[in-house]
């Protein structure tokens, strides 16, 4: 019986560290997806950083105030 009851908890260990692996992998790719909107809302903020800058400067040059 000894043999069957290793191979039970050989099995049990493989399909606890397989579910470990997919989980550590499903981080993976949240982590990665949460990273790539960061980096595009900061290049959204950037350009409408710079939106403002020149909507700014043409009033400027239109109030001459240069």
């Amino acid at each position: 019986m000894g043999l069957l009851d290793d191979a039970k908890d050989t099995a049990e260990t493989a399909g606890r560290k397989l579910g470990d692996a997919v989980e550590d992998a499903k981080d993976r790719v949240g982590d990665k997806v949460d990273e790539a909107k960061a980096d595009a809302d900061v290049h959204r903020a950037e350009r409408e950083r710079d939106a403002v800058h020149a909507k700014n400067d043409a009033k400027e040059k239109l109030r001459g105030d240069e």
